[in-house]
């Protein structure tokens, strides 16, 4: 049975809440879990930037088959690190990150570490996390929630568009200030940030796709302002293209 919203006109805070409610539903209610270990997952995030995940996986294999630890890969020929993660976009960019990363962490703890960041407030580990090179706050946001159990929510391409079209933020309202006011809409508990999450991330990618979402099949669509538009609304999450957006309605 579908989660009824409980008026036809909702303010921000009930819809993202309606449609977390709905999304559990479709989706079930997810325990917290990570890929690998933190470290690991630190550097696969950077390669995963504006790359689908198989092409991160295979960057990230090949890295690790050449240069089996972190300290061989932060002493790695940059050449040739670049070689071994072309698979992933811009390596000429995310091989000296992932370097720089490793030196400023090894120097500063001694080891490949990032454990430590268990035993800090959630604002210093964030504050610490997007103080080293290509970590933003997505990166920083799923390592500190996956792994680290903080009350933070990660806003990847997925959960942007998915907000975006259904109404919760503006049309104009970046990634970046997503995460904030995302955020102060939620409680401020890692299993209900983690759900909505992943079940936005899910909902992104099968049913609201980027080209033509599939309006007909959503849970969400009596309640979505785009799909009550037509599909007519301009949203920073969104760019327009030159082969237009279809809607499957029908």
């Amino acid at each position: 049975m579908a989660v009824q919203p409980p008026f036809s006109v909702i303010d921000s805070d009930t819809l993202l809440w309606w449609a977390h409610l709905c999304l559990t539903e479709v989706y079930g209610t997810q325990a917290i879990y990570g890929r690998m270990d933190p470290m690991h997952e630190l550097i696969a995030t950077i390669l995963s930037h504006r790359t689908t995940h198989a092409n991160e996986m295979a960057a990230y294999k090949a890295m690790l088959e050449r240069f089996p630890t972190w300290e061989q890969v932060r002493d790695a020929p940059l050449d040739d690190l670049i070689t071994c993660i072309q698979t992933a976009k811009y390596p000429e960019v995310k091989a000296p990150w992932i370097k720089q990363v490793l030196t400023a962490i090894i120097d500063e703890r001694g080891a490949a570490t990032v454990d430590f960041l268990a035993d800090m407030s959630t604002q210093e580990a964030m504050s610490w996390l997007t103080s080293l090179p290509g970590v933003g706050l997505k990166t920083a946001s799923l390592l500190l929630l996956f792994y680290f159990r903080k009350p933070v929510l990660p806003v990847d391409t997925h959960v942007h568009r998915v907000t975006q079209r259904i109404g919760v933020l503006g049309p104009k309202v970046s990634a970046e200030r997503a995460h904030k006011l995302l955020l102060e809409q939620l409680p401020k508990d890692p299993v209900v940030l983690f759900n909505v999450h992943k079940h936005f991330y899910w909902h992104g990618q099968r049913v609201c796709t980027w080209y033509t979402p599939k309006c007909s099949e959503c849970a969400l669509a009596s309640q979505c302002a785009f799909y009550q538009s037509g599909g007519a609304l301009e949203l920073s999450s969104t760019p327009s293209r030159n082969t237009g957006l279809q809607i499957r309605i029908g």
